[in-house]
């Protein structure tokens, strides 16, 4: 193992290529929604997603909790992962962002037809798809990014077996210089 990876705790300095995480977040038909509740818990669901114009837009039934949420309070994540897609496990993209509810028919006269087909790739079961989405309490979710948290772990990996050409790592984060620091203080490690 190279000297410069001694354990796995400075992970920030993985990031997606940005061709990468796009082609990520464009194939991905499936994500982790999250929220706050009114009482301030966090929560999530797995949704359907779809990917466009640089945000992600999801549906749901406007009597959802969620929809609730992001009325009261439009700050939400998303979490997309490689898992299943033709980039293999191992590559993550979290999105921090706000929620938009669209219920006007200008958007879903746009959005249902894309995600059907970004979901089902055959035409009639598409079509079929679509029709049963557009329903009366049906609302559209566009999630604004504000800021994009990604990990690729095959560059992890090779990193750690000295395979990783040095000029394909990030800068660290906070999380990996000042947080992690302080955290060997306290424990007495540095």
């Amino acid at each position: 193992m190279p000297e410069s990876v001694e354990n796995y705790e400075k992970v920030s300095i993985y990031p997606l290529d940005p061709e990468v995480r796009e082609q990520l977040l464009s194939t991905q038909i499936e994500c982790v929604f999250n929220w706050a509740t009114r009482d301030g818990w966090p929560m999530g669901v797995i949704m359907s997603c779809y990917w466009n114009s640089g945000r992600m837009w999801l549906t749901a039934g406007a009597n959802r909790h969620r929809v609730s949420a992001i009325r009261r309070d439009p700050r939400c994540s998303v979490v997309v992962t490689s898992t299943g897609t033709p980039l293999g496990p191992g590559k993550t993209v979290t999105i921090k962002g706000r929620a938009v509810i669209h219920e006007d028919e200008e958007t879903k006269g746009w959005f249902y037809p894309a995600f059907a087909s970004h979901l089902n790739p055959d035409p009639e079961g598409a079509e079929t798809f679509r029709q049963r989405l557009d329903s009366p309490l049906r609302v559209v979710i566009e999630v604004v990014p504000e800021k994009f948290i990604s990990y690729d772990g095959i560059k992890m990996f090779q990193h750690s077996q000295g395979m990783l050409d040095e000029q394909q790592l990030g800068e660290p984060k906070e999380s990996d210089t000042v947080r992690l620091a302080q955290e060997l203080r306290r424990r007495g490690l540095d």
